[in-house]
């Protein structure tokens, strides 16, 4: 029997803790959950985290553990907080642990990120009546300080969440709010996923700036030094083909310039002055390695599903390919391979209208069927 006052929070990185010792403060009961003992052995000697930042004090926890069916017995919000090339091996640990009713949400998704977890259970032939949603963005920017320290620098005004099927979105929404009242109500996770901005900053700015993070270390500004009108222009092409896959699906996406005007107030007469004119994205340094998150998670996580739904439904993403290209090169890797494609979310031979019928209307049944 689940209860709704104890969350699990699966993955004890900088989100993770700053989500654990948060929601603890609130008076939330919380377990953490972690895979090596080793990240969270200072967490578990001291029974909580420290928290400062927006929100501080010591977040007493439940439970700090890397047994999987410990840190699920009980829960009915299971918040899984770890980079989505994790998400499929986080999928694979926690699938032979749930039970009836529990609800499962990625922070966040990315592209597609529900859809992969939705796959990996029916192939596992999980038969627990679960919920399955994602976040189109995480709640903090958060850092791990120390040990068993984290800083929560700035809480989110709202996080668009989705589930699947979509009509279940509602009770994922009422379940999160009683202690995270960000949360608000998306369409589907078509929407949440094509909407993941950061699929077209992150890796797109930090390959056209390989050169400069690697001489300088990362020692310039990211956005206001990185993004001059020439390499706007590229980010804008690349932004602009994740909104004709959207549309191919069916799903109305927001443009990076809209989305810099809802998040930050900051407007111009195309991408780069908008990007100017963004005082919150002054101060903010580049990586100091092309060895990034912005790379090895965006490339495989958000820009090849959308090159995927591309080629399938006969849209072309030859600036997005490029960038997907270039960055396997880089790093000596095959993201082609490696990311999610259509084919593994175990879409590849279905219509948009059976696409859109699976993440709105599907019954219960069949998600994890």
């Amino acid at each position: 029997m689940t209860t709704n006052s104890v969350y699990a929070i699966l993955g004890a990185g900088h989100g993770g803790q700053a989500l654990a010792g948060y929601l603890a403060l609130k008076g939330f009961k919380v377990n953490l959950y972690n895979r090596t003992l080793e990240r969270i052995n200072s967490v578990k000697l001291m029974g909580g985290v420290q928290v400062e930042g927006e929100v501080h004090g010591f977040a007493q926890l439940n439970l700090v553990t890397d047994n999987m069916e410990e840190a699920l017995r009980g829960v009915q919000i299971i918040m899984v907080v770890v980079p989505a090339t994790g998400h499929a091996a986080m999928t694979e640990a926690l699938a032979p642990c749930l039970s009836d009713g529990q609800i499962v949400v990625l922070n966040p998704g990315r592209t597609c990120g529900a859809l992969e977890v939705r796959q990996i259970l029916r192939e596992r032939e999980v038969k627990a009546q679960i919920i399955i949603a994602e976040a189109q963005t995480f709640l903090f920017a958060s850092r791990v300080t120390g040990p068993a320290q984290v800083k929560i620098f700035r809480v989110k005004n709202s996080i668009p969440v989705a589930a699947i099927p979509a009509y279940k979105t509602v009770e994922v929404v009422q379940a999160l709010r009683k202690a995270l009242p960000q949360f608000v109500p998306e369409d589907n996770v078509l929407k949440t996923s094509f909407n993941n901005i950061g699929a077209i900053f992150h890796p797109t700015l930090t390959i056209l700036n390989a050169a400069r993070i690697e001489s300088t270390h990362g020692e310039f500004d990211y956005y206001i030094d990185g993004i001059t009108p020439a390499t706007s222009l590229i980010l804008a092409e690349v932004d602009k083909e994740r909104v004709q896959v959207a549309e191919a699906l069916g799903v109305r996406a927001i443009t990076a310039r809209e989305w810099l005007y809802s998040a930050y107030d900051a407007h111009g007469r195309n991408l780069y002055e908008a990007i100017q004119n963004n005082p919150g994205y002054r101060g903010i340094r580049a990586p100091s390695t092309v060895y990034t998150r912005y790379i090895t998670e965006d490339v495989p996580m958000s820009l090849v599903p959308i090159s995927s739904f591309g080629k399938m439904f006969g849209v072309p993403t030859p600036v997005t390919d490029n960038i997907i290209s270039l960055a396997c090169i880089i790093h000596e890797r095959d993201y082609w391979r490696e990311g999610r494609t259509v084919e593994k979310l175990g879409l590849a031979n279905l219509s948009v209208k059976e696409i859109r019928e699976l993440v709105v209307v599907e019954k219960e049944e069949e998600v994890t069927a």
